[in-house]
């Protein structure tokens, strides 16, 4: 990809251009709205679109440009966002060009890609940027014919009078309704649902052709004029720091420009200590890694592994909890008095997210300026860590937004970026940095490992009555890892009478961060699959035992935490989409052939509701096949892209069933065994399974997909797989071994 300046066209014009009117409505830091003065001032042709405000441009054959604001990472949001500004504009979709913005705070408020935020913080306020450029259009259209706004409308991209019959394309008027007023964004009237033309009608991602036919697109396709390629060595041992490095002989190597040390601190999401090598070729950088012998202090952090933490967890699960996260009336009693008490152990694994595009940066440094093409998920917080770093002002540090190879959480963390910005700095030149797919599975933010000892009291009627959960996790002080803690509301809390969850920490010295539905996607499988051990202990059927733990429909309060306020809780709604999927599914109404079974779970997270059934049939030799998974969601009243939210199920059902059926992060002596896809695998196309999704539309403002499908599927699976064979999947990921014929 060859970075030119049309690039910046529209979404970076010179600040002297325009004057900003912040929206009523706030996006992230809140929307600003820009409103430009006429092109032909600054000496602009006529001819050339017309800006209407930071999202929209007009050509004068009727093109419409709209500005996408945040990091494209396959969430398909270079396709949804415009079409809100595109729908309320009222234009046809066909006519509609999109274009990824820069990250500029300043004008598009806070542009990131995570917790499935991108439709709730949308939905309203660039329908009001559409619906406020068309009243510009009408207005421009009323003065040349003088008659009153409010005698016009539109049909897509004409403006008309009904009254005279005359009517203007809104390319002809473009121009001159650039030069008037923007109106409030929060007068503007919005679109009743029931006349959109774009919203809920099924559209490709806009990028498809390009990633289809392998065009120059994502972060790693950057070219820059005189850019040479970097490789980063870091310590394997996470915190280890370069003590002596064979520098000469790698600087000897065909190609290579540089090789240096690069000291760096201790965050991990900033400046790592290694050894940086620099040639005019990723092939002799790679090479010359090759060459390479470096003499690492190790640190604290050689003496953790993944065996020790499970011993350590065991250790301490046979102690009082260290932190109480929640507790209701008396579980000591409650158990005492139970008919039956079920116990039960639960463990996962560290993950990494495994981006088929390993992390990447293009950066030219020079001087007091930066300028940076990176795959982000938070551009921002980017810009800060080489402002820090290198002292630089963060407005003198411009940043490309490229498309994202996947992302799932991992590229919400900027450390590849600071470090090609400081390779560059010492280079004297452009710099693409490329990790290999080792670094990546090596130097990533892992999903936490944990360990739950749970314990539970069942009525004689086989309701439960007690709850309790020992939560063995990782911190330090009292505080947990990034994506490491437990809420207070994990269900079945407020469900329960008599309930405790309780955590212990370990110290750990891995970076942990988000992975897709943080948090959720373990906790998930732990409470999931214990509640479905709890109905078979209970004698009842798993569906009808969440259901009357559920209860009536009510709306449980969120609470505050340390991390934030956790959402407000619908009973009512997750009861529907459990109710459905089974339904759909034929849960309890299907014979199946003998070691095959279905299982069943729900989640509430990112504040959407899922309910999945999953099929499974387990070989003699344990060898697990999916043959089918059943998706019920409630995500509100609209889906704006069916094809895209059923893409983002589809992935997230793909991915949490990667994960439970190999996907395991092993710490040996403080560095990770795992190196790449032969120890770490990916679900194989012959192994995915056909996805049935199913949205019920409620009366509720639309939320997010990226990640809400995923943390039922798990405990779903591991509940088919006890369907199927009688055997508890209390450890992932899954053992075909514990699953044989004849164990």
């Amino acid at each position: 990809m060859r970075a030119t300046p049309a690039t910046d066209e529209g979404a970076t014009a010179n600040p002297s251009r325009r004057t900003f009117l912040k929206a009523g409505a706030a996006i992230g830091g809140g929307l600003l709205l820009e409103v430009s003065l006429p092109l032909r001032a600054f000496g602009v042709a006529e001819a050339a679109p017309a800006v209407l405000n930071a999202y929209v441009r007009i050509a004068t054959d009727g093109t419409v440009t709209i500005v996408s604001k945040n990091p494209e990472i396959g969430q398909g949001i270079k396709t949804m966002l415009p079409m809100l500004v595109a729908e309320e504009l009222d234009v046809e979709w066909a006519s509609v060009r999109t274009e990824q913005a820069l990250s500029d705070p300043a004008i598009y408020g806070r542009q990131f890609a995570g917790g499935s935020r991108a439709t709730p913080l949308h939905w309203e306020p660039l329908r009001r940027v559409g619906a406020a450029a068309r009243q510009m259009l009408i207005a421009a259209a009323a003065a040349d014919w003088g008659v009153a706004p409010a005698e016009c409308d539109t049909l897509p991209g004409v403006v008309r009078h009904a009254g005279s019959g005359r009517s203007a394309p809104y390319g002809s008027l473009a121009a001159r309704a650039a030069a008037l007023p923007a109106p409030d964004p929060a007068s503007v009237p919005l679109k009743d649902p029931a006349r959109f033309r774009i919203i809920g009608v099924s559209q490709p991602g806009v990028d498809s052709p390009l990633v289809v036919t392998g065009q120059p697109l994502f972060g790693i396709d950057v070219e820059l004029p005189g850019m040479l390629h970097a490789v980063f060595v870091k310590c394997p041992v996470f915190g280890g720091r370069v003590r002596r490095a064979n520098l000469e002989v790698v600087r000897a190597q065909p190609g290579v420009t540089h090789a240096f040390v690069v000291e760096g601190g201790e965050a991990f999401d900033g400046l790592a200590s290694g050894v940086a090598i620099v040639a005019r070729s990723h092939w002799a950088a790679r090479k010359a890694r090759l060459r390479l012998d470096v003499d690492w202090d190790e640190g604290a952090a050689a003496a953790q592994s993944s065996e020790g933490f499970a011993r350590e967890a065991a250790r301490l699960a046979r102690r009082a909890p260290a932190i109480v996260i929640a507790r209701d009336g008396d579980v000591e009693s409650a158990l005492s008095g139970a008919k039956r008490v079920v116990e039960a152990a639960y463990s996962y694994p560290f993950i990494a997210h495994a981006t088929l595009e390993p992390q990447n940066c293009t950066a030219r440094v020079e001087g007091a300026r930066a300028e940076i093409w990176a795959p982000t998920q938070n551009p921002d917080s980017g810009r800060k860590i080489v402002a820090r770093t290198l002292g630089l002002a963060e407005a003198d540090i411009k940043i490309h937004m490229m498309r994202c190879g996947g992302g799932f959480g991992r590229r919400l963390m900027n450390d590849y970026m600071v470090e090609a910005c400081w390779i560059a700095r010492v280079a004297g030149a452009p710099v693409k940095l490329v990790w290999e797919r080792e670094d990546d599975l090596r130097h990533d933010f892992y999903r936490p490992a944990g360990y739950h000892f749970f314990r539970a009291g069942l009525s004689d009627a086989g309701r439960l009555v007690a709850f309790r959960d020992h939560f063995v996790s990782f911190g330090a002080d009292g505080k947990f890892a990034s994506s490491a803690a437990l809420s207070a509301t994990e269900f079945p809390a407020r469900f329960v009478p008599n309930l405790e969850l309780g955590a212990s920490l370990l110290p750990l010295g891995v970076p942990t961060g988000p992975l897709r539905a943080p948090g959720s996607n373990a906790l998930a499988f732990a409470f999931q699959s214990f509640l479905d051990e709890l109905a078979h202990a209970a004698g009842h059927d798993p569906v009808a035992f969440r259901l009357a733990l559920l209860g009536p429909s009510r709306v449980y309060a969120g609470t505050q935490t340390p991390a934030g306020s956790t959402p407000d809780f619908d009973s009512g709604r997750m009861a529907a989409v459990l109710t459905e999927v089974a339904a759909r599914a034929g849960y309890g109404r299907r014979t199946l052939p003998p070691r095959s079974g279905l299982g069943v779970a729900f989640y509430f997270s990112h504040l959407g509701y899922f309910a999945e059934v999953v099929e499974v049939a387990v070989g003699p030799t344990g060898e697990v096949r999916v043959a089918k998974v059943w998706v019920v969601g409630d995500v509100g009243s609209q889906i704006i892209n069916p094809s895209g939210a059923e893409n983002q199920v589809q992935g997230a059902v793909i991915d949490g069933l990667s994960a439970a059926l190999g996907q395991t992060i092993t710490l040996e002596r403080g560095r990770v065994r795992e190196s790449n896809f032969h120890d770490y695998p990916l679900l194989r196309i012959d192994r995915a399974p056909p996805v049935d999704v199913h949205f019920l539309r409620t009366d509720h403002p639309p939320t997010g997909l990226g990640e809400p499908a995923l943390p039922p599927v798990v405990p779903a699976l591991c509940n088919a797989i006890f369907a199927a064979t009688g055997r508890r999947v209390r450890r992932l990921p899954v053992d075909p071994a514990e699953l044989a014929a004849g164990a």
